[in-house]
């Protein structure tokens, strides 16, 4: 054997090897862009406004107003939003071709949207994909298995109504005060994992080094394997764990106990990375990585918020998804400009107001840290307990390992829907805390009071009552009797009381409110 043929012979078991790894792990393949920064242009006509009544082309992912279509509305804009719902007929269809591997065939195919705004109808081929989506800032996803056409063209086909045709959904989500956008907002991409795979793990490693995980398993037509290894941040081994599944199995627990793990906090950020492999024959079938981080949160009653038993107190701000000339629609940069803000600030906290963020902004809060409050929709009308319990859902699975997050928060002010608070933890495997964020006193929960924008005297009689304090938005120049002067004032107040979970600013600050503020204190901008 020439040296030419044994190259050649050896780059073809490279190659096979290459896409046997490959092929164990989830592909994902994007058919919009995957930010404001990049995207694809795609079909496009809108229903009413401007730029109606015309095929034609937009950027996806998008805010169609940001493009040039439709009618501006603020939700708050009681006229407009009221009897009729004026704009309930402003809808967006989408059309894209789109061509799906030939190797994909034989494996589970799932089309995922991250944010559509906000009744979402997909076809592929023509044939509906499922149940129409409803709720704007979760992501969802079809399997289309059954519908493609392997190694060859496909035509999606989207009809996303800007306002929704359930009335909750629209009272937690578009009676808001923001703008009202419509679109694909977030990324659009398919999904490709072996007919047996592991859907999704969820995590809870607490500060004593214990680690316990479930894998969530799907298809199991014999008896499996799973391994999992733990890494720390240099890719070293720290533990190794293997735990057995019966056919039909959909879940399997798998438990470790690490000496002296290094702890996550916002000061300390530690990620650890488990790799986790599901076997048959000894043979690996599928295998994914999630980053987690080792903390354990407690809310005390009547003493105070601990994180590895250090008591915390949040110095934070309320952030919204959001960009001016873009809209909802961000990018990996934006994600990572408001996190060094709110880090140069000298914060610790950020409160995802009033739904749940794009992902990447998790993260970067994971790798750089922030305590986050995580919250379902609803700024002062909640969800009914039907469209909200799949949203919970959405949003928890898709959320549940990042260590940030140290509350989920259900709703906003008058947005509680009380019915959805055990869905929370049915599916958050480390059960989180839950909070009510309120604007009125009574409704405290799980030990925790978050009532807003109190004066300075009424805070101060708060905090002598017997609940921990942590009001989740403080400071309106109309309540606070000083016209938000007071900010050094009402942060010693918290600061020096026992019972108090300290502050997230009320204003929904984006860069410019940043930059105002530094230079009323005389701090350095960004």
């Amino acid at each position: 054997m020439n040296n030419n043929t044994r190259c050649v012979l050896i780059a073809i078991v490279v190659i096979f090897l290459y896409k046997a790894g490959i092929a164990q792990y989830k592909q994902t393949l994007f058919l919009s862009g995957t930010g404001s920064d990049h995207t694809v242009r795609w079909d496009f006509y809108c229903t009413g406004g401007r730029n109606s009544g015309n095929w034609t082309t937009i950027q996806v992912p998008s805010c169609w107003e940001q493009q040039g279509f439709g009618t501006y509305n603020y939700g708050r804009d009681y006229k407009t939003y009221g009897k009729n719902f004026r704009f309930a007929d402003e809808k967006g269809l989408y059309r894209h071709s789109f061509n799906v591997p030939a190797s994909w065939k034989g494996k589970e195919v799932f089309i995922v949207f991250e944010g559509s705004m906000t009744d979402t109808d997909v076809k592929i081929n023509g044939k509906s994909a499922g149940a129409m989506h409803q709720g704007a800032f979760y992501r969802f996803r079809y399997n289309i298995t059954n519908k493609l056409n392997y190694g060859a063209t496909n035509l999606l086909e989207a009809e996303v109504s800007k306002m929704s045709s359930t009335v909750s959904v629209n009272n937690a989500e578009r009676l808001a005060d923001y703008w009202v956008f419509g679109g694909i907002f977030r990324p659009v991409y398919l999904e490709a994992v072996n007919s047996t795979y592991i859907d999704y793990v969820g995590i809870d490693a607490r500060a004593d080094g214990n680690f316990r995980m479930m894998a969530y398993t799907q298809n199991l037509l014999q008896p499996a394997t799973v391994v999992a290894a733990i890494k720390d941040t240099r890719g070293n081994v720290v533990s190794n764990i293997t735990a057995t599944c019966r056919k039909g199995d959909s879940a399997v627990l798998l438990q470790a106990l690490l000496k002296n793990p290094k702890l996550w906090t916002s000061e300390t950020p530690h990620l650890y990375t488990v790799e986790v492999r599901l076997k048959q024959n000894n043979k690996t079938i599928y295998q994914l990585k999630e980053k987690f981080g080792f903390r354990t949160i407690e809310v005390r009653r009547g003493d105070g918020i601990y994180v590895n038993n250090v008591q915390v107190k949040m110095k934070g701000v309320n952030r919204h998804c959001w960009w001016p000339e873009t809209g909802r629609t961000l990018n990996d940069s934006l994600q990572l400009l408001d996190v060094q803000l709110i880090k140069e600030m000298n914060m610790n906290a950020v409160r995802c107001s009033h739904y749940p963020p794009d992902k990447r902004f998790l993260e970067l809060c994971d790798s750089l840290g922030l305590y986050v409050i995580n919250e379902l929709a609803g700024w002062q009308k909640a969800y009914s307990t039907d469209a909200g319990r799949p949203l919970v859902k959405e949003m928890v699975t898709r959320d549940l390992n990042h260590p940030s997050i140290i509350f989920w928060a259900n709703g906003n002010e008058g947005g509680t829907n009380k019915a959805l608070d055990t869905e929370f933890t049915k599916w958050d495997f480390s059960a989180r805390p839950v909070i009510h964020p309120h604007h009125r006193p009574g409704n405290a929960f799980n030990g925790i009071d978050c009532n807003h924008y109190e004066d300075y005297y009424s805070t101060k009689n708060i905090l002598n009552d017997s609940l921990i304090y942590m009001p989740t938005e403080f400071l309106h120049a109309q309540d606070d009797g000083g016209a938000g002067a007071a900010m050094y004032d009402f942060w010693e107040l918290h600061w020096n009381a026992r019972r108090s979970g300290a502050v997230l600013y009320g204003p929904l600050l984006m860069k410019v409110w940043y930059e105002r503020i530094c230079v009323i204190l005389s701090m350095p901008t960004a």
